[in-house]
């Protein structure tokens, strides 16, 4: 899986434009939860949309805490973690948590649009 990672908040702004070309992803993971863990590694064996179709980027939470709020303050989101919010046009049009994280579902809204 190719992440990119998310570093700074100059980062959202272009997260914002690119979402008009394609969706775009950021996954939200605290490296210390066996939770966010095993999810991430659920949607890592799920996953299979191409870089045409998608831009996936990666927040470690524990590194990058000012980052994830944000996050939250520029797509006017309530903090969960572990997260994934999925972008298109400037907006989230999805939103998800915990075990409600599914890469099929990432699919399921790409490919019908």
């Amino acid at each position: 899986m190719n992440w990119i990672a998310l570093t700074n908040s100059a980062q959202l702004e272009s997260i914002k434009l690119n979402s008009t070309a394609k969706f775009v992803a950021v996954f939200k993971h605290s490296t210390r939860c066996g939770i966010s863990r095993m999810v991430l590694k659920n949607f890592e064996s799920e996953f299979n949309l191409s870089e045409d179709e998608i831009d996936m980027y990666y927040l470690d939470l524990l590194n990058f805490r000012e980052l994830s709020n944000d996050v939250s303050k520029t797509f006017s989101l309530i903090h969960q973690s572990p997260q994934l919010i999925l972008v298109k046009n400037g907006v989230i049009i999805y939103n998800a948590s915990h075990g409600d994280i599914q890469a099929t579902k990432i699919k399921d809204i790409v490919k019908s649009k």
